[in-house]
């Protein structure tokens, strides 16, 4: 039986948090993240709403977490959303590999603003990580960020990531960090 590249559960708890997929009633809160000169200062910039708009209308809203490895992060008790995760495959054409041949797993995450500063991120990846070690076999994971974004690199290192590198992507400098996905079985 072949193995999944990345996680297969479509819903993932934690004390505080629940990753999901999204739904219909998640539409704001995604506009909001796509929005959001401050939350997306690390990552292009904001998008313009009706970019964004005519993007969740074209592919539907429930569509924006569908592939495995993605999910909204909600509050665990109003389920209202606080940002995405993603665990996902890095493309081996970008920049940004521990391994010769690339593909590793990649994880990423962005929450709204009014959640940051709260241990969230940290949350929401801790248990991730966790469900993907139970699921998958060891194999490198990668954080890369802008090297300006110093809340993003310390979150990184506090999950155990460590830095490995820099190259230029997207008109910035990135940091590559790794950690072994065995180092966050539970």
């Amino acid at each position: 039986m072949k193995q999944p590249t990345t996680l297969s559960a479509t819903e993932i708890p934690s004390d505080r948090l629940r990753l999901r997929k999204a739904y219909d009633g998640d539409r704001e809160g995604l506009i909001e993240l796509f929005t959001d000169p401050e939350v997306r200062a690390h990552l292009g910039g904001p998008r313009p709403r009706s970019d964004v708009e005519q993007y969740l209308d074209a592919i539907g809203v429930a569509n924006a977490t569908s592939a495995p490895g993605s999910y909204v992060i909600a509050d665990h008790t109003t389920d209202r959303l606080i940002g995405t995760l993603m665990l996902d495959r890095r493309p081996a054409e970008r920049p940004g590999h521990v391994t010769e041949e690339g593909g590793e797993l990649e994880l990423s995450y962005v929450l709204r603003r009014g959640a940051w500063g709260a241990g969230l991120a940290y949350e929401a990846a801790t248990v991730a990580l966790r469900a993907a070690a139970a699921e998958l076999p060891d194999q490198p994971v990668v954080v890369v960020t802008q090297t300006e974004n110093e809340r993003s690199l310390k979150l990184a290192a506090r999950l155990g990531f460590r830095h490995v590198g820099t190259f230029e992507e997207f008109g910035a400098e990135q940091t590559l960090s790794t950690a072994s996905l065995s180092s966050f079985e539970a």
